[in-house]
């Protein structure tokens, strides 16, 4: 048996603890995981992420964002209030008229860097 895969009492054999400890050390308390996971949850949906990345462009109303990514109004409203809840948009109201934008450089540098990490070639 691989020394790797030998357990006592229910806990793995350590293999290196300088680096165990590192990681330990290193993760996040079990909250801000939990907050993590629910960010990826909420950026894990394809047409959350298509009205993300048109408003990368600059603010939208939720009309024009319909005629975008081809949905009804209602159905973009919804999608927005989900990321407005999760602040990954904020708006502006001008008149009747309510614009989106991304809430920060964090949201526009987040969907640039994993875009860039799958369209990767290699």
């Amino acid at each position: 048996m691989d020394t790797k895969q030998i357990e006592t009492a229910g806990v793995y054999e350590i293999q290196n603890p300088e680096a165990v400890a590192a990681a330990k050390q290193a993760m996040p308390c079990s909250e801000a995981i939990e907050k993590l996971a629910d960010f990826y949850k909420i950026m894990g949906d394809q047409t959350r992420l298509k009205i993300l990345t048109a408003l990368e462009a600059g603010e939208l109303c939720v009309s024009d964002l319909a005629e975008l990514v081809s949905m009804s109004r209602s159905a973009i409203s919804h999608q927005l209030r989900a990321l407005k809840a999760a602040k990954l948009v904020k708006n502006r109201k001008d008149g009747k008229t309510v614009y989106y934008s991304l809430d920060d450089e964090h949201i526009h540098s987040i969907i640039k860097v994993a875009l860039a990490h799958i369209l990767e070639e290699g």
